[in-house]
């Protein structure tokens, strides 16, 4: 394990205690009003008083170094919210205390790992020059998007790196990797109203069955990314909902449909979200009905920077071994730490957490990881800014 003593024993206890708590009393996106107080209180008690908030329920921390030298500034991101999942953990002691609700994406350890962050750059603020700015994110798992406000607030501006990271269950605790380029996906999502004509099953010619355009619009669609996109892009378009129909005797007049658009290339992604558009037009149209088509845009791909990622693997093979650096493969998922990269060069790490008795993936009622990956993470955080601070 990666263990640098870069944090203080009354720091180390901070970080497992935030975890514990955050993880007692799970809060979703866009109502962490607990987890806000807390966090600033617990700023408060390590002399850090000046914490501002955005988005409502989002915290960070400036921590301005006192030394002489470049006048970098890094940010890093740990996000807060939980997710509707009830936990099935009976073994964990800090296990969810609110039905229904858990921190299932490991989002207190992130936040927590933010933290420790935050309290070891401000205790050694008289040794390093530039600014550290710990952004404490709300609502990355929901709509409206933390991230996005990060960006549209201008939390970045005039910033020249963000570093942020998460679990990762498909690898060994003590291990640590990144990849360069597309990390995540983007991220759209859709709505399809395909609209016919109601009609009596037993004169069908008279109507117009949206339940037989919503078929072939299934069918077809796949076909934009099957033949239309790169193999290597990974593009993914995913049918989520649909509802229609209303009597088993009845030509369906209506069908609602919701979807994702998933690419790592920003250039392709308003690209698909049209192709989307005109396959929906065309098959409807070619079946005499018509469609109302609307679409959102949700997380941009985490880009991350190949300098970071290579600065990243030394301070990881340095302290920790060869072979505890792990090349991570290119999430489907989105991250909003894509807005983030948009702004500022970033990188997005993995700290794995797989181990016997915490195999179970991210967002599933059995997911946990040990909080002895904790400091270890912390303090490769701190060393990783540190560094970007010298350059």
């Amino acid at each position: 394990m990666l263990t640098n003593n870069l944090l203080s024993s009354e720091e180390r206890e901070a970080v497992i205690e935030m975890r514990h708590a955050m993880h007692r009393e799970p809060e979703l996106s866009n109502q962490e009003t607990k987890t806000q107080k807390r966090i600033i209180e617990t700023l408060k008690q390590f002399g850090l008083d000046r914490a501002k908030t955005f988005h409502n329920t989002g915290v960070y921390i400036d921590i301005e170094g006192l030394a002489p030298g470049p006048k970098r500034s890094i940010a890093l991101r740990g996000d807060i919210d939980a997710l509707p999942i009830q936990e099935d953990r009976e073994d964990l002691p800090y296990r969810s205390q609110v039905p229904g609700l858990m921190h299932a994406c490991g989002h207190d350890m992130h936040a927590s790992i933010a933290l420790g962050t935050a309290l070891a750059f401000h205790r050694m603020r008289n040794n390093f020059s530039g600014k550290v700015r710990v952004i404490f994110q709300p609502a990355e798992e929901a709509e409206p998007l933390g991230g996005r406000t990060v960006a549209e607030e201008g939390l970045l501006v005039g910033f020249d790196a963000a570093v942020g990271f998460h679990v990762d269950t498909d690898i060994p605790t003590g291990s640590f990797g990144a990849c360069v380029g597309a990390a995540t996906k983007s991220s759209e999502q859709f709505d399809l109203n395909i609209i016919g004509t109601m009609a009596h099953g037993a004169e069908s010619h008279a109507g117009v069955d949206a339940i037989t355009i919503a078929g072939a619009f299934i069918n077809e669609v796949q076909k934009v990314v099957s033949r239309e996109m790169p193999v290597d892009d990974g593009a993914i378009i995913t049918i989520g909902t649909i509802h229609g129909g209303e009597a088993t005797n009845i030509i369906c007049p209506s069908v609602v449909m919701t979807g994702t658009i998933r690419t790592s290339s920003p250039e392709r992604r308003n690209l698909l979200v049209q192709r989307v558009r005109e396959v929906a037009e065309g098959v409807a149209a070619a079946h005499r009905g018509r469609v109302e088509f609307s679409s959102q845009s949700g997380e941009p791909a985490v880009v991350n920077d190949a300098g970071m990622v290579e600065r990243f693997r030394q301070i990881v093979v340095r302290s920790a071994g060869e072979n505890k650096y792990v090349q991570i493969k290119p999430s489907s998922g989105s991250d909003d730490f894509g807005f983030y990269s948009g702004c500022v060069p970033s990188i997005y790490f993995q700290f794995g957490s797989r181990e016997p008795g915490n195999e179970t993936g991210v967002h599933t009622p059995t997911f946990g990881a040990s909080d002895k990956i904790l400091i270890p993470t912390t303090e490769l955080a701190i060393q990783f800014c540190w560094e970007l601070l010298q350059e």
